[in-house]
């Protein structure tokens, strides 16, 4: 149930953070090269434009770039470098940087494997309204990797991030409530509008 990213689901969540506006015009035009050096297949010319944002300290540039190492375009191939970068954009609040720092720990890719520690990015990033990191959240819960078994709470975050739009967390959710009695799906099920209501903020644990 976990959400594999493949190389083309990379692919697209970098084409997101391509077209995230910057907090200044110098920074959203320097984007910007480097993201018409990318749409067109000149990665050294997106590398060369993104570095120095990325050094900068900006968190989108930061995340785009640990997705130029993971991807090994315009650079060498490098797990590790690529967590250097999404570890610093993910320490300031990028969604996008979490998730996939959290994968990395998941599945002990550059790092050791840390179950823990990927929970703590997916639930950073899943407070902030993302998908993909709400649906891995509730396989955690499911399978007890890292945290204790609680199925109320995976099919309450199965159902939130099945509201939010993930295409498969609607059938977790509804593979799970096999399991499970009519109590605690109601139970789940307010679980999930409270922490909705609550901007994330009060989600049952």
């Amino acid at each position: 149930m976990l959400e594999q990213i493949g190389v083309n689901n990379m692919k697209k969540l970098l084409v997101c953070i391509l077209f995230v506006l910057f907090g200044t015009q110098v920074f959203a035009q320097d984007f910007d090269k480097g993201r018409d050096a990318y749409k067109a297949g000149d990665y050294d010319t997106a590398v060369k434009e993104w570095k120095p944002l990325a050094e900068q300290g900006n968190a989108q540039a930061q995340a785009a770039f640990g997705f130029m190492y993971k991807l090994g375009y315009g650079v060498l191939k490098d797990n590790a470098k690529a967590i250097k970068w999404w570890r610093l954009s993910a320490e300031q609040g990028y969604s996008y940087a979490q998730i996939f720092l959290g994968n990395m720990y998941k599945n002990g890719e550059g790092v050791l494997k840390d179950h823990a520690e990927a929970i703590k990015w997916y639930r950073l990033s899943a407070e902030q309204g993302d998908a993909s990191a709400q649906s891995n959240l509730g396989s955690m819960y499911v399978t007890g990797e890292g945290i204790l078994r609680d199925n109320i709470t995976a099919h309450m975050w199965y159902n939130i991030a099945s509201s939010n739009g993930h295409e498969n967390a609607g059938k977790y959710r509804d593979e799970l409530a096999d399991q499970m009695t009519p109590e605690d799906i109601s139970k789940a099920t307010a679980m999930a509008r409270e922490c909705m209501a609550s901007d994330y903020k009060k989600c049952g644990y």
